[in-house]
């Protein structure tokens, strides 16, 4: 389990990192290595970050004072290794990135699977609430559709062809509205499950975790 979460953590701290510089300018000639050291580490980063912003103070001539830094980050951690904030990271559905102690790890890691499981019960919740919508939506169109061509077969001067391909189409349609109906059926029943999940998961970490 914690090399999964260390690749899911290296992979979203990459994307992040890259994106934009760390630093600016104001902070790089500030050098309060230690206070963003201790930000740092309170924020979950991997001490590796510090060569992000060796990158972004070099372009300003500037290089992090090293020992600040990890001295702040190592204070830093003890505030973010702890059993509520991590569950508290894991219900936000933040990456963690192996940076606890082992001694603190043994019990954060556990909040912070507890955390993941509510996220993850409220993930299917939106997941299947958004499936019920989308099908619903097109019930919705297809009914529209429906209504249109049994119109245009009522109409007058069609010719019998005309009048087959309509009714083909008409056909066509309600085989569609079916299997429609059939799928949204099913996501509405997805969606009863995920929520009685979910309340199931809230009512067990209720006791540990107090209400969120």
């Amino acid at each position: 389990m914690r090399t999964v979460l260390l690749s899911i953590g290296l992979i979203v701290a990459t994307t992040l990192l890259g994106s934009c510089a760390t630093m600016s300018a104001e902070e790089c000639v500030a050098g309060d290595w230690s206070g963003k050291g201790f930000s740092d580490g309170a924020a979950g980063y991997a001490q590796s970050r510090l060569g992000e912003h060796a990158a972004a103070c070099t372009k300003h001539g500037i290089t992090p004072d090293d020992d600040a830094y990890r001295a702040g980050w190592a204070q830093g951690v003890l505030r973010y290794c702890t059993p509520p904030n991590g569950f508290a990271q894991g219900r936000n559905g933040s990456a963690y990135n192996g940076v606890c102690p082992a001694n603190l790890e043994d019990d954060f890691l556990p909040a912070y699977q507890d955390g993941q499981l509510v996220y993850a019960s409220e993930q299917a919740i939106s997941n299947a609430r958004s499936s019920v919508d989308s099908l619903g939506g097109r019930l919705e169109e297809l009914d529209d559709k429906l209504a249109s061509k049994q119109r245009e077969l009522r109409g007058e001067g069609l010719t019998d062809d005309q009048r087959d391909q309509l009714r083909n189409r008409i056909q066509e349609i309600r085989r569609e509205r079916e299997d429609t109906e059939r799928n949204w059926r099913r996501a509405q029943r997805d969606l009863d499950d995920a929520e009685r999940n979910a309340r199931d998961v809230r009512y067990r970490l209720q006791r540990h975790y107090g209400a969120w």
